[in-house]
């Protein structure tokens, strides 16, 4: 069995079949690795996220070249329920959950669509609040009440009621505290190295994600630009300079920059 549990090849994205957003962007995640895809607004992160999510028809985009491939299989032409069924289960950007279900309600709509026993769900609801804590006394609530950190734990514990293998996560930090993006990338790490799940993570915030981080890949442009183990990148002087989308610009004015 490879160690590669997604790969993606040269993948190129459209929108409208006319406005090109990715047109070479190529890396790998490898069983029990967090992989974060870095890049400042416009780069391809979301988009990149999307493709491999089977999520773009859903905003008009097109995959228009390259290959995504999952636990060896091809899947660009997967729709999402078969994606999910198979544990590759995205998180989307902006807190989405069901605002007028309590909390609890929206973590057992993760579990639905693998048709869990109510055992199982039990188990997994006493695993999402031990990982976080937040979010037990909050069980309740309504959740479009509750705080932007609490919906993103939320969004993310509904998604690990699937019980995903590959977990798919794009901008959780945007518009958080930096104590709770903290106690999110911890709880992750934590599932990480206790359970070896798989995690792919777009952010903008590239100091907290290349800190939990195995490998990270730069965008610039819809391309990759950069990529190696995160420990290498944080050490790199110009990293800052790529990830603010100058990757061009002369050795002296990256040195200023970062």
């Amino acid at each position: 069995m490879s160690d590669v549990l997604l790969s993606v090849a040269h993948l190129a994205a459209t929108y409208d079949q006319a406005i090109r957003a990715v047109s070479d962007v190529s890396f790998a995640v490898r069983r029990g690795e967090i992989v974060a895809v870095l890049g400042a607004n416009g780069a391809g992160k979301s988009t990149t996220l999307q493709a491999v999510s089977a999520l773009l028809p859903a905003r008009r985009g097109q995959i228009t070249g390259g290959r995504i491939s999952y636990d060896g299989r091809d899947v660009s032409s997967s729709s999402p329920a078969q994606l999910v069924r198979i544990g590759l289960v995205p998180v989307l950007e902006g807190r989405h959950c069901f605002v007028s279900l309590s909390v609890e309600e929206n973590l057992i709509t993760g579990a639905i669509g693998r048709d869990a026993r109510r055992g199982e769900i039990s188990a997994d609801l006493e695993r999402v609040y031990a990982l976080f804590p937040q979010l037990t006394r909050h069980r309740r609530s309504v959740a479009g009440l509750t705080s932007g950190g609490e919906q993103q734990m939320t969004a993310i514990g509904r998604a690990l009621m699937s019980r995903p293998r590959l977990l798919v996560l794009d901008e959780p930090s945007m518009g958080l505290a930096p104590l709770v993006v903290e106690g999110i990338f911890r709880a992750l790490k934590k599932l990480n190295a206790e359970e070896g799940l798989s995690i792919l993570v777009a952010e903008q915030n590239s100091t907290v994600a290349l800190r939990f981080a195995d490998h990270a890949i730069v965008l610039e442009g819809g391309r990759s630009v950069l990529a190696g183990p995160a420990r290498e990148l944080r050490q790199r002087p110009d990293i800052k300079h790529l990830y603010l989308g100058g990757a061009t610009a002369p050795a002296q004015t990256t040195q200023a920059v970062a």
